[in-house]
């Protein structure tokens, strides 16, 4: 579980890390003074549980949990507060819990035990691939933003292969249909991976990708995904199938047609 604690003043955040510690000692804990570098944290990584400060200079606990939603709308939310004034407005928020300072590690298990999004257990799975409608790659919740339409195009097609290795030339072709296949575009093509082993590095799921030699394949034990879980029959997989697969790319029509033939036959 990743957590983050908010809090200006320092005796207070370093009391609370403290009794976070003691009470989740197997939790990673992020501390944090300045509720802007937390807001700037939570739109980069995805958290589990937030507790916050009401009052802070310069953005507020009420304030900075409706921006922490508007980026993670699961992310849990607990207000510590010396202040019993604002419950009404943490709940308005669906708050997980509102604790009054001094907390302790009884009062914080007890707020954990009942949080309200359910914390989903951490799996080897690096990364979630999202391949029904238009393909998306997520680092929990956040997406991953590649710098290269291409670098994304070539990690879709890699995600389709279903772990079967593509050479350099396979994949130049499919990335670039009208090129002929030259020095010049092997240069371009490594650009390319380099640009999207950077973006899976960004996410620690650089690991993700296998290459040898001239084939580059993906290690389907490390990926969470949709096409890969309608495969082996999972029942909200194929319910969240409706039509359309990685609708960017022409080249996705193919297994298009086998989905379609997987749900009518």
């Amino acid at each position: 579980m990743n957590i983050i604690a908010v809090d200006d003043e320092e005796l207070a955040l370093a009391y609370l890390v403290r009794i976070l510690g003691e009470a989740e000692p197997d939790c990673q804990i992020q501390p944090f003074l300045d509720p802007f570098d937390a807001l700037q944290y939570v739109k980069s990584h995805p958290v589990d549980l937030a507790f916050l400060d009401v009052e802070m200079y310069g953005l507020n606990g009420i304030d900075l949990a409706k921006r922490f939603k508007d980026t993670q709308p699961d992310i849990n939310i607990i207000f510590v507060t010396g202040f019993p004034d604002y419950a009404v407005d943490a709940f308005s928020l669906h708050a997980s819990g509102y604790l009054l300072k001094p907390v302790s590690v009884e009062s914080i298990h007890s707020e954990i035990a009942y949080l309200r999004n359910p914390i989903v257990k951490k799996t080897d799975k690096k990364i979630r691939v999202q391949t029904f409608g238009s393909f998306e790659v997520f680092n929990g919740s956040i997406p991953l933003e590649f710098s290269r339409i291409k670098s994304k195009e070539l990690f879709a097609y890699l995600i389709d292969r279903k772990g079967a290795g593509s050479t350099t030339a396979e994949l130049s072709a499919i990335l670039w249909e009208d090129r002929e296949y030259s020095i010049s575009l092997q240069k371009q093509f490594q650009t390319i991976v380099s640009d999207m082993m950077k973006t899976l590095k960004s996410a620690d799921a650089d690991d993700v990708v296998i290459k040898k030699r001239n084939f580059i394949s993906v290690d389907t034990s490390k990926i969470e995904c949709d096409y890969y879980n309608f495969l082996n029959g999972d029942v909200r997989a194929i319910n969240s199938y409706a039509g359309e697969y990685m609708s960017n790319y022409s080249w996705a029509e193919f297994t298009t047609g086998f989905l379609y033939r997987q749900i009518h036959e």
